[in-house]
């Protein structure tokens, strides 16, 4: 079908400022109200938006009268803009007829999804590579020409963020402990209740031959949430029970491949107790029978 066909050669990207280009040229999209319709369209590259949909979202809910001659009007210098075969009407609304890998964001998807694949597949190596090809198409923040998007804003940011964590673990996997450090700190700071960036900054810092730095995250713990008890006073963690080190002690939260080897040299007795500490411990035991 030639509908199918036009876009040969065209590509769009939306995750940042829109950006059009017809065999590497840059096109201009003019108009907010235009923009706002082929942002519409690219959210569902090739499948059919309804004209509902796109009334709401080129027109924020608030349409003018005779919105149907509008929006026919819009459709056409959309047409004029990118190609006459590429934006096809239909009976209940409109499609833009590209490839989905021909829109930034479908591609980032995918690619994301891939990398997550091979994570849990034990090829860090082919993951890392993936994530950063997915991450490195975005280039600010996303659909800034869509009014009242917030929620698929905060989606696509949800997913770019997971994917940053994978693509962090890839390269965790790959022994690059040290590089990772900077960047962690900054995910953490942005995003301090997220719990996965605690977890791998201890492991990067571990790794990394930083080890007290990384006991020391282990004791201020993760995302903490604090809630007030009846009584007034703050307490931190949802009320649980506090996790306990290898002598019953209360701890605020650990990563496992850091503290395991310290909780084993701290035991009575285990590999790394000093000489006699188990008959001290025994000593200091109340004898049966005793008063």
């Amino acid at each position: 079908m030639q509908g199918d066909t036009a876009g040969v050669g065209m590509s769009f990207a939306v995750l940042g400022p829109l950006d059009v280009r017809r065999d590497g040229q840059p096109v201009e999209v003019g108009g907010r109200r235009l923009r706002a319709l082929l942002t519409l369209l690219l959210l569902d590259a090739g499948r059919t938006v309804s004209t509902e949909a796109l009334v709401a979202g080129v027109w924020d809910d608030r349409p003018p009268s005779g919105v149907g001659n509008a929006l026919q009007a819009l459709v056409s210098r959309l047409r004029a803009t990118v190609d006459r075969g590429l934006v096809v009407g239909g009976p209940s609304g409109y499609r833009l007829a590209v490839s989905p890998d021909q829109v930034d964001l479908h591609r980032f998807a995918r690619l994301a999804g891939e990398g997550a694949a091979a994570l849990a597949a034990g090829d860090p190596g082919r993951a890392a590579g993936l994530l950063r090809e997915a991450l490195g198409l975005w280039r600010g923040a996303p659909l800034t020409h869509l009014p009242d998007a917030e929620v698929e804003v905060a989606r696509l940011e949800g997913l770019r963020i997971a994917a940053a964590e994978d693509r962090i673990e890839a390269e965790l996997a790959l022994g690059g402990h040290a590089d990772l450090i900077p960047e962690l700190r900054l995910l953490v700071a942005a995003h301090p209740l997220r719990e996965r960036p605690h977890g791998q900054l201890m492991r990067a810092l571990y790794g990394a031959g930083r080890r007290v730095e990384a006991l020391a995250g282990r004791l201020r713990g993760g995302p903490v949430r604090v809630r007030r008890p009846a009584r007034g006073r703050p307490l931190a963690r949802s009320g649980r029970a506090p996790p306990r080190d290898a002598e019953g002690r209360a701890t605020r939260g650990g990563n496992p491949a850091v503290t395991r080897g310290d909780a084993q040299r701290a035991r009575p007795g285990g590999a790394g107790a000093r000489p006699g500490a188990r008959a001290v411990a025994a000593r200091r035991a109340p004898r049966a029978g005793a008063t």
